[in-house]
């Protein structure tokens, strides 16, 4: 019953990646991250090297899973509740993404917490496409796109208060695999939308992104019910996405066109004082 730690991914994945890979959804994090650092290396995400651990419950089964990518904060995924006590002890935290009740038992041994985000994971039922759709229509993203992904990247990062110090890897990485699609209209790209790598059957809509000068208009939308019906198109079991709960019309969008809540995850820090 013990927490383990390292920094090689490769040790990591090894130990947990098949008990990553029976709950594809509740883990899509950490299993999306953790590719990241075996296929990029270890400094993907920053300058300073992972921390990747794992518990193990009383059988000697993996229960429970750790990620940091350094500027980011500490990621948990699946976590068996008895776990929670002997985090604290083996890896101390000031503050964490976890998922609710997780994040909750963590945050009552400490003095008090903020909560800083509070994420909605959603899985595709039936997909609803827009109707009617609004001008314009799709097309894949190119390296001749690229200073224009990165900048959208950056400005996605700032709209979502993260670091942007991986939009360049992203972007080189989703264009070259077809990961990510623009929807165009005049010939005028004006919104896009990204989709992580088929893991354990689970794909990830990720970096939706429409400029200001260009909301409102359903882009956002188009692009992203596109993305999801290639995604199942192209044999994904599960396809999912995250929002920031404080945002109703990113959450209503995604309703209308077919996303069904799942679970939230909660970005909390110890409360400063």
């Amino acid at each position: 019953m013990t927490w383990t730690f390292t920094d090689d991914v490769d040790v990591f994945l090894d130990t947990a990646g098949a008990w990553l890979a029976t709950r594809p959804a509740e883990n899509t994090l950490v299993l999306t991250i953790t590719a990241t650092l075996r296929s990029s290396g270890p400094h993907a995400y920053g300058e300073d090297a992972p921390v990747l651990g794992w518990w193990r419950g009383p059988d000697g089964e993996v229960a429970g899973t750790l990620v940091q990518t350094p500027p980011y904060r500490p990621l948990l995924g699946v976590v068996a509740p008895e776990a929670v006590g002997p985090l604290t002890t083996a890896f101390p935290l000031t503050t964490v993404n976890a998922d609710r009740a997780t994040a909750e038992a963590l945050a009552a041994g400490w003095p008090g917490h903020q909560v800083d985000e509070v994420q909605r994971l959603y899985r595709l039922d039936e997909l609803v496409p827009p109707s009617p759709a609004p001008p314009g229509g799709p097309r894949s993203a190119t390296a001749a796109d690229r200073a224009l992904l990165v900048a959208w990247h950056r400005a996605f990062a700032a709209d979502v208060g993260q670091p942007d110090t991986h939009a360049e890897r992203m972007v080189d990485e989703r264009t070259a695999s077809g990961g990510l699609t623009l929807w165009e209209t005049g010939g005028v790209p004006v919104s896009m939308a990204g989709v992580s790598p088929r893991i354990a059957g689970a794909v990830r809509v990720t970096a939706v992104y429409t400029p200001p000068e260009h909301r409102g208009h359903g882009y956002g939308a188009a692009v992203t019910a596109e993305v999801s019906r290639a995604a199942r198109e192209a044999g994904a079991d599960e396809v999912l996405l995250f929002t920031d709960l404080a945002n109703p019309t990113s959450n209503g969008v995604y309703r209308r066109i077919g996303y069904r809540p799942v679970s939230d995850r909660l970005l909390i820090s110890v409360e400063s004082t």
